[in-house]
């Protein structure tokens, strides 16, 4: 028989596994070994052992736990082989804050995932329901499933589909979806697509009631998720005196928390009013065909660019005043315009346009204008500069008959110069000296030149001091522990002799506008460049603010009072030599009261010019009152008071009336209930008189149902 001889790689290994069993108890069995699945935890008040499945079986509270899952039912088999835990019987699987609940559930403990029968889950805002699911970690795919708004119910707005995708708090996807409220659902979608943390509260709404210029109307707001940020809908509006109004609507959203993200809405409608339009704000009749369109776009490119943009286009001007008075008295005359604004470290490059798709409205508008605006920047010496440069397109298209339109190409540069000395850390003294040249490539018509430069000067300065006092003084019912008194008296003064320069020739675009406030007192800070006047001002201001500890926010302003003046050593006509004294008051000692002042008073005859006061009151949700008062010197008396009182958690009251004093009548009075209708819905039920509006009927009734938003 010949002799077997071992290989020689076998005879190098043999010759070493000495050494390599040495090394392998050296280090306490340290070699890596074939990973092993975690073991589920199993309890149960009974536990046994089917032979026959080989499951173990665990009845009476039974529990498994493995890792950061739980699983809780009448019974619970683990297949030890196939390393599944079956839950059967009120079964419960809960991982952190989540739970989900089913007749039965099957977990795999290889790739931790399951599957479930009869499932149920509640994350606010949303419930989920379905016949059958799988699930992993991040995601729920649910079949023949409901979804519903907050709690199931009869008025939830509820969304069913065969198979629908649930991304934890997240998202939720649905192919061939049916949207409705509660157990109806007639709206049909080929795809649903809702991000939870979208804004809710516009997609849903209902208005309808009575007027006696509409008839019996209906408004209805629709705006449902179509894709991954769009939502597409309409307004419908139903309207026995005047027809039936309708038009698309959308809301969209893209790109967030990338270099490219943008989002906007638009709105639009449309009529044939068969009803007593009326006429215009040019006195004409106001057509049957009867439309509008709004849209609003904001786009960010990067850190530095950003792109904004709003437009409405009104078939007349009273269209949506008949129709969505909410959204026309807040604004009452439609701006146009698109502005991109380019952010650089130490500066801002702008492009804007406003135009005018109308006829009803005067717009200044800019055909665009570019301009280009340096922040305040610091130079040697402690100096501090100031630059902005622009060029525009002007165009003053004035509505009505026999008005003439200007039109000016303008080219407008301002610097300026300050050096802030501050002796002490108590007072700052900050001269100024600065230019502006604006140059007019068109004058006015007539005129006997073709362009037209000015040239301005300006030299003034700011100066304020800062004094403050501290009180020992302490209220427990007031909360107030210690007070402190900042207390800034403020001088300004500008000086620029040739103001006044050229009405002759420049084109009267940008002017001064109607206000009660003190106007812009610099050169370069007032919009009105194509109406400026000589100026010789001296202003003087002093700002009061009462503050005492906070808790929370480190201290809070009881009493803010301020006060301002201004002395004119160069008069216009019609001005004093002293302005009219500017009071404004705000009072907040405690969270539940505030009260609101602003008057400006002629210190020559120590009459009220202007006078707004309000005054608000309130517990908690409990109740609130507020009283409002508007005067203006031969023009404006007017009282406005709001009463809100909670009856219990469905239902609170309210009232509101505006009086007119020099009318000796009541505007406006509304008294309505609102209904909180399953913490859904908030439906609002108004009753309005109303007397001297030229448009608006003297009686109206209102029901307004609104989605609860979250």
């Amino acid at each position: 028989m010949l002799a077997c001889r071992p290989r020689p790689l076998l005879r190098r290994v043999m010759r070493r596994l000495p050494v390599i069993l040495f090394i392998a108890a050296s280090l306490g069995g340290s070699l890596p070994a074939a990973p092993r699945p975690l073991q589920p935890e199993l309890s149960g008040d009974a536990q046994t052992y089917d032979d026959r499945t080989q499951e173990s079986v665990l009845t009476g509270h039974a529990r498994a736990i493995y890792g950061t899952y739980e699983l809780t039912a009448d019974q619970i088999r683990y297949h030890v082989p196939a390393q599944t835990v079956t839950a059967l019987g009120h079964a419960v699987l809960t991982a952190g804050d989540r739970r989900l609940l089913a007749d039965k559930i099957t977990y795999r403990l290889t790739d931790e995932t399951y599957t479930a029968e009869n499932v149920r889950l509640g994350e606010a805002p949303i419930y989920l329901a379905g016949r059958t699911a799988e699930g992993t970690k991040t995601q729920l795919i649910v079949h023949q499933g409901t979804a519903s708004l907050r709690e199931p119910g009869p008025w939830a707005p509820t969304l069913a589909a065969d198979t629908m995708t649930y991304e934890f708090g997240e998202h939720l996807q649905a192919q061939r979806a049916h949207i409705g409220i509660g157990g109806v659902q007639p709206i049909t979608l080929p795809h649903f697509d809702y991000r939870l943390h979208d804004p809710t509260r516009s997609d849903y709404s209902l208005d309808a009631g009575y007027d006696g210029s509409l008839g019996i109307y209906a408004d209805i707001g629709l705006r449902l998720p179509v894709t991954d940020g769009l939502k597409l809908g309409g307004d419908l509006g139903l309207y026995s005196a005047r027809g039936v109004m309708f038009g698309p609507a959308g809301d969209y959203a893209f790109g967030a928390g990338t270099d490219l993200a943008g989002s906007g809405h638009f709105r639009s409608g449309y009529i044939n009013d068969h009803g007593d339009k009326k006429t215009d704000v040019l006195g004409r009749p106001v057509p049957s065909d009867r439309s509008y369109l709004e849209w609003q776009h904001r786009e960010q490119f990067g850190e530095r660019l950003i792109v904004d943009g709003t437009f409405n286009y009104w078939r007349d001007s009273e269209v949506l005043r008949d129709y969505r008075p909410d959204d026309f008295f807040p604004v009452q005359t439609p701006d146009n315009f698109a502005e991109a604004v380019y952010t650089g470290d130490n500066y801002h490059l702008s492009l804007f346009a406003r135009f005018q798709p109308d006829r009803y409205f005067d717009v200044q508008q800019r055909l665009p204008e570019l301009r280009f605006d340096l922040l305040p920047l610091a130079l040697p010496g402690g100096f501090y500069e100031r630059f902005n440069a622009s060029f525009a397109v002007l165009r003053d298209d004035p509505p009505g008959a026999g008005l003439p339109t200007l039109n000016s190409d303008r080219y407008d540069a301002y610097y300026s110069l300050t050096r802030p000395i501050s002796p002490s850390e108590w007072l700052v003294f900050a001269p100024v000296v600065g230019a502006r040249v604006t140059h007019y490539a068109r004058t006015l018509p007539g005129s006997d030149r073709s362009d037209y430069t000015r040239e301005l000067g300006e030299l003034g300065f700011d100066a304020q001091l800062r004094m403050s006092g501290t009180f020992d003084y302490h209220n427990a019912r007031w909360k107030i522990d210690g007070l402190r008194h900042l207390f800034t008296p403020r001088i300004s003064y500008r000086y620029i002799p040739e103001g006044s320069r050229g009405p002759q020739y420049i084109p009267p675009v940008d002017v001064r506008t109607f206000t009660t406030y003190l106007p812009p007192l610099g050169l370069g800070d007032g919009r009105d460049v194509d109406d400026l006047t000589a100026t010789n001002t001296l202003r003087v201001g002093f700002d009061n603010t009462l503050q005492t500890r906070d808790p929370v926010y480190g201290s809070r302003d009881l009493l803010v009072f301020n006060v301002a003046n201004d002395f004119r050593f160069k008069r216009q006509p019609g001005e004093r030599t002293t302005s009219e004294t500017h009071f404004q008051l705000g009072l907040m000692p405690a969270n539940w009261l505030r009260f609101d002042l602003y008057q400006s008073i002629a210190p020559q005859d120590l009459k009220t010019r202007e006078l707004n006061t309000g005054l608000t009151l309130h517990d908690g949700d409990a109740w609130s009152w507020s009283l409002a008062t508007n005067y203006l010197s031969a023009d404006i008396a007017q009282y406005v008071t709001d009463y809100r009182l909670r009856l219990n958690e469905v239902y609170e009251t309210f009232l509101r009336l505006q009086y007119d004093d020099r009318l000796h009548r009541f505007n406006e009075r509304t008294i309505g209930v609102r209904q909180n209708l399953n913490n859904t819905w908030f439906i609002r039920y108004a009753m309005t008189f109303y007397k001297g509006t030229r448009r608006e009927s003297s009686f109206g009734f209102h029901v307004e149902v609104r989605f609860h938003g979250f």
